[in-house]
């Protein structure tokens, strides 16, 4: 896996070229020499960022409905605060 680097101009002159250049590794784009983004793969993102979800999507889940969920009651105490 390569690590290439391109220029934002070049990158918007040649969309093409730089999606094969990331088919085999991260590719830098940089402004004014500066690196600025990074184009990779969606595989390659997933693989970066796990596969976590959000509650969401965890919620809406078949079957969530028949899973027993009872969580204890919290009480919160409530304490007066000094300023001085």
């Amino acid at each position: 896996m390569g690590i290439s680097t391109i220029s934002s101009r070049l990158f918007n002159q040649q969309v093409s070229a730089a999606k094969k250049l990331a088919e085999k590794g991260p590719v830098y784009i940089t402004d004014r020499g500066e690196p600025a983004h990074v184009l990779m793969t969606f595989q390659e993102y997933k693989k970066l960022t796990g596969t976590r979800r959000n509650i969401q999507d965890a919620l809406s889940m078949a079957g969530v409905a028949d899973i027993d969920f009872d969580p204890q009651r919290v009480n919160i105490d409530f304490r007066d605060v000094d300023f001085s």
